[in-house]
């Protein structure tokens, strides 16, 4: 557990799982669908290496599997690694934890894309799969209420992104927890990420999401 002596048995398999984690988190699912399909994703729609820009630029479908493949890769060290760590005589709950911001870094700064990747959203909905499932009811509650009332998907991540953390330290009576700040580290990693479209919504100028799908079916149409 944390605040004990560790030996270096224990220390080896939880930074190498914690290695596998950031790894695994970094690889670009939507650049690699998007390539198959033809497309390099980082140089069409917002540029971003994200299920969202996969599924305006290339496709719903494909959209859709990125999204699925990128929440796994928060999923499953979160939830397949903590036991390796416990039997070494590592707190599963911690390594839980330090797997999840690992692998959330990992999708936002991919050792395989010049540490330039998409934005934690999918994979932050992985981890919280894994550590906190009543907090992904929460969180999907905020981003549908916050899309279906302004049609931006960015606006409704980052509300989400803050209100999970929020929800779980109400959840936690407001005490100093260990998930509670996990989460609100993930949320700033998110946030971080959104810098641009924070721009963007500040100036008014980041697209609806029906705005957008309506100029890909004009452009697929010839403009008519």
């Amino acid at each position: 557990m944390l605040g004990t002596t560790v030996c270096p048995t224990v220390i080896l398999p939880v930074w190498l799982l914690g290695a596998a984690a950031y790894l695994l988190g970094s690889i670009p699912n939507a650049y690699w669908i998007a390539r198959v399909n033809g497309v390099d994703i980082r140089t069409v729609g917002s540029g971003n290496v994200g299920a969202t820009n996969v599924f305006r630029a290339v496709g719903k479908g494909w959209g859709v599997l990125t999204f699925v493949l990128d929440v796994l890769k928060g999923f499953v060290p979160v939830f397949f690694f903590p036991p390796v760590c416990a039997t070494a005589g590592w707190g599963s709950d911690a390594s839980a934890v330090l797997f999840a911001v690992l692998a959330v870094a990992g999708h936002n700064w991919p050792v395989w894309l010049n540490f330039k990747g998409g934005k934690g959203v999918a994979t932050s909905v992985g981890v919280l799969l894994g550590l906190a499932p009543g907090a992904v009811v929460a969180g999907l509650l905020i981003w549908v209420a916050v899309f279906a009332a302004s049609r931006i998907v960015s606006l409704a991540s980052l509300v989400a992104a803050l209100g999970v953390p929020l929800f779980q330290w109400w959840r936690a009576g407001w005490r100093p927890a260990l998930l509670p700040v996990a989460l609100t580290v993930i949320g700033a990693l998110i946030v971080l990420r959104h810098r641009a479209n924070l721009r963007r919504l500040w100036a008014g100028t980041e697209p609806r999401f029906s705005r957008v799908m309506r100029a890909k079916r004009d452009r697929a149409c010839g403009g008519h």
